[in-house]
């Protein structure tokens, strides 16, 4: 088995969904899983997933709480974190209620929230955000670009009731002012195209807000992640702002370590597929953001999993010829994040196993406040992933387990994969056999932190 502290060879007891016991000869068990061959590792745990959320264009994505976590349990994943996304005018506590009932109805994974504050306006908004992080909402996520982008005083406001209340604010932090004067002038020349979205959203765009919102958390002393870093420069302001003490963290993901934003020029409008926000970037990019997970600057892969079909529900709702600023932003990826990183970093060497264990699994759980998540050790969960290290899987077309109907990886091989995935103790997913329940995950509560960075991880490394 593999952990984020090392590999070793050992069985695992399990009584009533945690680990009791781990080592040798533990005695006689009811029912007895044989894993020769195979290789043990906790249960990922992706912390950045949108699931049965309306996005900004007003479009609900294609994944229920159902077919999301579904899709998660066929790829390795045991605990999510998605989204409470606050409509303008919504008191927070109501979007809070909503989403909770949506997977309550649907999750078949463990799971808990970020709270989206998109109108900071709103009347009970300190009361309710105070309220909703006492009652276990660790987390909420703000934005500095969309049509819910908070200004600089609206950031700090939030800051700080986040400080003092004890949660962890993560951030969408893109210049808004840099991307609407690229996206006027690249229209005003007649560049439509989804290749044109990432010259839309310059890499500019993301260095000025990363390094803004490092400074106003370090002002206000209140603990951040930087979501979705793209780019060599913001993981260098990242690296330095850490340096400075300030209380930052930050995550990237699959499609910034594996793709280039050329994935975006497909014929007519097929590369609407691939176009996220930020975008992809280039394959200097990605060397840095492997040096930048390999030094401790950034500390999670996340899926950032946002499920659009292409047709006119999703990518294709404004017609199959709209324009780049016309065309929903993202892709899906929760049941791709642990097979692709599973590749990567066991099977071809990068950074090593137990690095893969800690950034997929055992850093969420810790950052996020999953206290029985991430590990294999006795009065943990029991939320193991049995893979085949030998297997090949060459990914086709439409084979994933979501409601999307496309694979943005289609044509990538990966070698290892996830042939039985247990959730405290139960096997949901077994040789490709769907096994979960809808309603059956549970919502995790998670305390309050601290602000010192001791106070969320153990060390500020």
């Amino acid at each position: 088995m593999i952990t984020a502290s090392g590999q070793f060879h050992a069985d695992i007891a399990v009584s009533q969904g945690r680990i009791a016991a781990i080592g040798q000869t533990l005695g006689d068990a009811i029912d007895v899983v044989d894993a020769g061959g195979l290789i043990i590792t906790p249960g990922g745990v992706d912390p950045h997933c949108h699931i049965e959320q309306v996005s900004g264009m007003g479009l609900m994505n294609a994944d229920t709480f159902e077919t999301a976590t579904r899709s998660a349990a066929m790829g390795g994943t045991t605990s999510v974190i998605s989204f409470a996304a606050q409509a303008k005018g919504q008191r927070l506590s109501e979007a809070a209620a909503d989403y909770a009932a949506r997977a309550k109805r649907g999750a078949a994974i463990d799971h808990a929230f970020h709270l989206i504050i998109a109108d900071a306006t709103v009347p009970n908004l300190e009361a309710d955000l105070r309220e909703l992080i006492a009652a276990g909402h660790r987390s909420l996520k703000i934005f500095t670009t969309y049509n819910i982008g908070l200004g600089n005083a609206e950031i700090l406001r939030v800051l700080h009731i986040a400080r003092e209340a004890g949660a962890l604010t993560c951030i969408h932090a893109e210049n808004d002012a840099i991307i609407a004067a690229a996206r006027d002038r690249l229209l005003s020349e007649g560049r439509t195209r989804p290749i044109d979205h990432a010259a839309s959203r310059p890499r500019s765009a993301e260095i000025e807000a990363v390094a803004r919102m490092c400074r106003l958390a370090e002002d206000a002393r209140a603990p951040v992640m930087i979501f979705h870093v793209s780019t060599t420069e913001a993981a260098a302001e990242i690296r330095a702002a850490r340096a400075r003490g300030a209380p930052v963290w930050a995550e990237t993901c699959p499609h910034y370590l594996f793709q280039t934003e050329d994935i975006l020029d497909k014929p007519g409008i097929e590369g609407a597929k691939w176009m996220c926000s930020p975008p992809q970037r280039t394959t200097r990019d990605q060397d840095a953001l492997w040096h930048a997970l390999a030094l401790g600057d950034l500390q999670l892969v996340s899926s950032d999993h946002a499920p659009y079909r292409f047709d006119e529900t999703g990518k294709l709702s404004n017609g199959a010829d709209a324009p780049f600023p016309a065309i929903a932003n993202g892709m899906p990826g929760l049941e791709l994040r642990q097979p692709l990183m599973f590749d990567a970093m066991v099977k071809k060497g990068r950074l090593g196993p137990e690095a893969f264990v800690a950034l997929t699994a055992t850093l969420p759980a810790r950052l996020y406040g999953f206290a029985r998540k991430g590990d294999i050790a006795p009065g943990m969960d029991a939320d193991l992933v049995l893979w085949d290290p030998g297997r090949e899987v060459t990914y086709g077309a439409n084979d994933l387990h979501d409601n999307v109907g496309y694979n943005p990886c289609e044509g990538v091989t990966v070698r290892g994969w996830p042939v039985r995935t247990i959730l405290r103790g139960r096997t949901i997913m077994q040789d490709g056999t769907y096994l979960g329940e809808p309603g059956t995950g549970a919502w995790i509560p998670r305390p309050a932190i601290g602000t010192r960075p001791a106070d969320i991880t153990g060390a500020h490394t």
